[in-house]
Order: C-alpha cells, then structure tokens, then sequence
C-alpha cells in the first residue's frame, strides 16, 4: 500500500524563516534547504513526494 502525502502550501511557507543572505532556510523532513524565493518551496516539497494543496 502507497502511502499519499499531502501538505498546505500555506503550512509550507511557516517552515521558511528569512535569513542573513536575503533568502529563506526552509526545512523539511529534517531536510534544510537554502532558497532564495519561497516558490522554490513547492518543488521541493514535491520532490520529497507531496501533493500540495493551495
């Protein structure tokens, strides 16, 4: 049995926290990721196998 993974894209953006460099850290699944717009967000998350829902 496939396991489905969902995840609000609003609930995504509350994990990318403005840092030093102008850009964002965004952490997922203890994964950290450096990014420099928070649409990079739903990429990522869709790699890690989420369907986002807007």
């Amino acid at each position: 049995m496939e396991t489905i993974k969902t995840a609000l894209f609003e609930t995504l953006l509350e994990s990318a926290v403005p840092n030093e460099s102008g850009g964002f850290t965004f952490t997922l699944e203890g994964e950290i990721y450096q990014i420099k717009d928070t649409l990079e967000i739903s990429r990522i998350a869709q790699n890690h196998g989420y369907i986002i829902i807007y």
